[in-house]
């Protein structure tokens, strides 16, 4: 007798193993390298925070001092600092000091504006 799991999988498959060769190596010769995909997997899981999404955010108005970022965020200003770190070693912020400020900006605004569309495909 089959388990719930087992009908539900037998359900969700083919009857019958056979495939669309061409389709298949369309699909195939079209595929993202696996190096690029792997670097698209570190860039959503550096995302993959609330707290640098609401960075992307703060920065998305336009370029802020870590002081009024941390005030934002309602962090302190080494949490904050630590997040703005990060996101600026991979190369998605800029960065300027002017005397003891310091300052950060959106290095790719565009970010800014996927992001915006991904709020808006995932709301409910």
């Amino acid at each position: 007798m089959k388990t719930q799991a087992e009908d539900n999988a037998s359900k969700e498959t083919c009857k019958v193993v056979c495939f669309n060769e061409e389709l298949v190596n369309d699909i195939k010769d079209a595929m993202v390298a696996e190096e690029e995909l792997q670097d698209l997997a570190e860039f959503y899981k550096l995302l993959g925070n609330p707290t640098r999404l609401r960075i992307i955010f703060a920065l998305g108005k336009g370029e802020l001092c870590v002081c009024d970022v941390a005030h934002v965020l309602g962090l302190s200003i080494p949490a904050t600092s630590q997040q703005l770190k990060l996101l600026r070693q991979r190369g998605l912020l800029g960065h300027r000091n002017d005397g003891r400020m310091s300052y950060y900006s959106l290095a790719k605004p565009r970010l800014f504006e996927v992001i915006q569309g991904d709020v808006a495909f995932v709301e409910r």
